[in-house]
């Protein structure tokens, strides 16, 4: 084998595959920061990544993507840093509006959208209708989203239903209040992937990921490619998932 041969894939058993991944986008700051380059530049690079791996998750079959696009909590980041970040997500809905018939990906939005732009809005509302027709690889894009927020909003949904009589505090059941959070119909993640070399969730997915495996990298997103994609389905695939037995 030649000394510098190219490295072999890592070994994944496509037939075995997680149905949903999420992935928290961590990274982006630190990848520019190590090339001397503005934070904006980072989440550039990392926008260039999300797109590499949704296309390759709905090429080799998983059925849910959820990725942390933005929290309820980034508010307090630079007014810069948040317009660019707003200005790639506009950039990449109005792409991924044109290329919808071809990809065939379902986009759905996890998160309270109305502090955005108008403008903004109406396009995360147009990529979910003009996408809703696909059944293949869904992309679920949490915006203006935190887990807590998520919980007290469907506890209070909840509470109010009660109020009006249509419910009782007695009859809840986890299934049902699942019905009440922002991934209402989407099953829970079956693995939930960090980059970036932080090892929490951020208030990501509090309620979904109870019985998810966990996969933490020092790879930056930026630099998260589709063998590292790879690495993680094969640690996924290496663990076994009692959910409470034995």
């Amino acid at each position: 084998m030649p000394l510098f041969g190219k490295k072999e894939e890592t070994k994944v058993d496509f037939s075995h595959l997680p149905r949903h991944v999420a992935i928290i986008m961590d990274g982006n700051g630190r990848w520019a920061k190590s090339r001397g380059l503005p934070r904006t530049a980072g989440h550039a690079a990392g926008a260039e990544t999300f797109r590499t791996i949704a296309t390759y998750c709905r090429e080799i079959g998983i059925s849910y993507l959820t990725v942390y696009a933005f929290s309820t909590e980034n508010w307090k980041r630079p007014a810069e840093e948040v317009s660019a970040i707003m200005k790639l997500l506009k950039k990449y809905l109005m792409e991924a509006i044109s290329d919808m018939e071809k990809e065939k990906v379902r986009f759905c939005f996890f998160g309270d959208l109305t502090p955005l732009t108008p403008e903004l809005r109406t396009l995360c509302e147009e990529t979910e209708r003009s996408s809703a027709k696909f059944d293949g690889c869904q992309v679920n894009i949490c915006l203006n989203y935190g887990g807590r927020d998520e919980l007290l909003r469907a506890a209070r949904a909840f509470a109010a239903d009660c109020a009006a009589g249509k419910d009782a505090p007695e009859s809840l059941t986890d299934g049902q209040f699942s019905g009440y959070l922002w991934s209402a119909g989407v099953p829970d993640p079956d693995l939930v992937i960090r980059p970036g070399g932080e090892v929490r969730i951020s208030n990501f997915l509090l309620w979904q990921s109870a019985y998810a495996e966990f996969y933490f990298t020092d790879v930056n997103w930026p630099d998260f490619s589709k063998e590292e994609l790879r690495r993680a389905l094969a640690v996924y695939q290496s663990r076994s998932r009692r959910f409470g037995g034995i």
